[in-house]
């Protein structure tokens, strides 16, 4: 109960306010709250292996574009634009 009135006192009330009047640690107990944590936290997980794997891709292309591979092919290989494997070659 204590979850869904946060929740609707969000939308009119500042955050400031509601914390005066629900208790955090209350608030953390609750189910909705939890599940929101952990939605959270999986997105970012997903973001953070989405850079590392443009950094990787990144990475190939550069090693590619040593041994001189041609920029059309290194952009299927790895995924990349041809605008970005460009930007590495400068």
């Amino acid at each position: 109960m204590a979850a869904s009135t946060a929740i609707l006192a969000g939308l009119v009330l500042k955050q400031e306010v509601i914390q005066r009047i629900l208790r955090k640690e209350l608030m953390q107990e609750s189910v909705i709250y939890q599940e929101i944590l952990a939605e959270g936290k999986a997105e970012g997980k997903a973001e953070g292996k989405a850079e590392g794997s443009q950094e990787k891709a990144r990475q190939i292309a550069k090693n590619l574009l040593s041994k001189g591979m041609e920029i059309e092919l290194i952009a299927r290989v790895t995924g990349l634009s041809v605008e970005e494997i460009q930007q590495l070659q400068a």
